[in-house]
């Protein structure tokens, strides 16, 4: 039964290998998976909305013909909040740090609003997934990845990255609020953690991440004092939470 992991934005798969390096020491199944767009090909006709992203993992996970234990960070962590809600019976068990944004009190934060405004949007993505491999590294550090996974991230983002984070921010503005009429309550079918790292600011306010962890019947690990990266920041810490988790699945 692997552990599987899918990452958020403007990432690759780079952004696990502190943790999964940790973790290696207590299981051997640890395996990626790269959402189209960041980190592997967009395909044709991949719309790159969020219910195409969930069509794309649920795919994945058929595929491995058992029940997986499913890790998001990120828009990754919406990823499998929909597939849960969706198809239960593809994990054993799942976790995620973005539980807030489906509080219907939860409030778009300032980079996506900037990535839904048309011709803002497009200046942005330009100035952050041009430039050199040293400027986009010097970005994702400034706003708290770790220096060496930043510039391995930093080597996978590109024009193509960019046109993604347009087409799937808009497609999610146009859906409304995150969370409004979403059945959380369904997740609870199969047992679920949420990470809550204290300084990250851009996945809800620490009350909305209880309140939706507590709808969804989910465990809540506190990572005081880490960010959205936290995988980066503490790598031991994220995997004693865990392994903590996996452990008490029967």
């Amino acid at each position: 039964m692997p552990a599987v992991f899918v990452h958020g934005n403007p990432e690759t798969a780079a952004v696990w290998e502190p943790l999964l390096a940790e973790l290696a020491a207590v299981r051997s199944d640890l395996l990626c998976l790269s959402p189209p767009g960041f980190g592997a090909p967009l395909t044709a006709g991949f719309g790159a909305t969020h219910a195409d992203y969930r069509d794309w993992l649920v795919e994945e996970l058929v595929a491995f013909g058992e029940p997986v234990d499913l890790v998001g960070h990120d828009l990754g962590g919406g990823h499998v909040v929909n597939v849960v809600l969706s198809r239960p019976e593809l994990v054993r068990s799942w976790v995620s740090d973005v539980l807030g944004v489906y509080d219907p009190g939860y409030e778009w934060h300032e980079l996506a609003r900037r990535w839904q405004t048309p011709g803002v949007g497009e200046a942005d993505v330009a100035a952050r997934f041009g430039g050199t491999a040293e400027q986009r590294t010097a970005v994702l550090v400034e706003r708290g990845m770790s220096p060496p996974v930043a510039a391995r991230v930093a080597e996978g983002q590109d024009e193509a990255m960019g046109r993604t984070v347009l087409t799937l921010y808009r497609s999610a503005a146009e859906a409304g609020v995150p969370g409004l009429g979403l059945e959380l309550e369904r997740a609870a079918a199969r047992p679920g953690l949420a990470i809550l790292a204290t300084a990250d600011h851009v996945v809800g306010t620490e009350e909305q991440r209880r309140r939706a962890a507590a709808r969804a019947g989910a465990r809540v690990a506190v990572l005081d004092g880490l960010g959205h990266w936290w995988m980066t920041e503490d790598p031991a810490r994220g995997a004693a939470a865990l392994t903590e988790f996996w452990r008490t699945i029967r």
